[in-house]
């Protein structure tokens, strides 16, 4: 079988860091490729939700682990200065050891813009914020050893970016806005990252993609798929449909539909075959959410009977 990337996203809305530092190493010592987190400044739900803020989260999490790479899944471009965000990225690098994925989008809840005195823009211009950082931060990153920058809504001034990133940071842009997102993807994405809300359409998304790297002259097989997904996976398929049947009513179509045709769901062959049915697609990697109270479990099931399957260095 093909091989494929794990990556897990850790727990971060009512939960204290101890729970999240636990499931880092956790996760880390069942051999899964990647650690994730969410970038928002309030619960999706409520504002009252208790939540971590992702970067000095991932700055932590960097601390207590040694191989696997981090990422926010994902960073809106313009909740924060451009610079000050470029800045921040490097330095969390640094710290890492070369092993963050900035993650990065256009962001959708207005409150964590405007109670943070940050202007919540349209989509369209958000969209243009997106890509005016992604621009800034690929030139702070590199050889420049001052940057200026004179975009509509991203400006710089000589800003200096020392030390840099000890590698080159990979950038995974998230959305599937088919005339816009996926245009930028195919000119400036490391990885595409398909919402596990569109988990379905994933077949229609990468065809999109592939028209826009054609029109771009970009290579598709430059950029790694990635789709953010919730996995429902228990000993055998009787234990795991009950679980599928809560996962429904808890997330709704928010986490995907786990009993829709493309679901991890079930028991580890069922979720190899499913894995399987996206890495058909062109998708090889996999930012996972595992359904449960305690995700490790659930989480060592899968690193025990999934991931062998398609990693056979583990």
């Amino acid at each position: 079988m093909t091989q494929a990337h794990f990556g897990v996203t850790l727990p971060q809305i009512k939960r204290p860091w101890v729970a999240a530092a636990d499931a880092a190493r956790g996760f880390e010592s069942m051999g899964f490729d990647s650690l994730w987190v969410c970038d928002h400044f309030y619960g999706p739900l409520s504002p009252q939700l208790p939540i971590l803020e992702a970067w000095t989260m991932v700055s932590a999490v960097a601390a207590i682990t040694e191989r696997v790479e981090i990422g926010t899944l994902v960073t809106p471009a313009g909740m924060r200065n451009a610079a000050q965000l470029g800045k921040m990225i490097a330095t969390v690098d640094n710290i890492a050891g070369g092993r963050i994925i900035a993650g990065l989008g256009a962001g959708w809840m207005p409150r964590e813009f405007t109670d943070f005195a940050v202007p919540f823009l349209s989509i369209g211009e958000r969209l243009t914020q997106l890509a005016e950082t992604v621009a800034l931060l690929k030139r702070m990153w590199g050889e420049e050893e001052e940057v200026s920058f004179n975009g509509r809504f991203v400006t710089a001034d000589h800003v200096v970016c020392q030390p840099k990133p000890p590698r080159q940071v990979p950038i995974l842009i998230g959305g599937g806005g088919e005339r816009v997102t996926l245009k930028l993807v195919a000119r400036e994405a490391d990885i595409w990252n398909n919402l596990a809300g569109q988990q379905a359409e994933l077949a229609h998304k990468v065809e999109v993609l592939k028209r826009h790297c054609d029109e771009v002259g970009r290579d598709f097989g430059e950029i790694t798929v990635s789709q953010q997904c919730l996995v429902t996976i228990a000993r055998d398929e009787s234990t795991a449909r009950p679980m599928a049947d809560q996962a429904q009513k808890i997330f709704g179509g928010h986490m995907g539909d786990p009993k829709g045709p493309m679901a991890i769901t079930g028991s580890p062959d069922q979720c190899c075959e499913a894995i399987q049915k996206h890495i058909d697609l062109g998708c090889t990697m996999f930012v996972m959410e595992f359904f449960g109270k305690n995700t490790l479990e659930p989480a060592q099931l899968f690193a025990e009977e999934v991931v062998p399957q398609f990693n056979t260095a583990l």
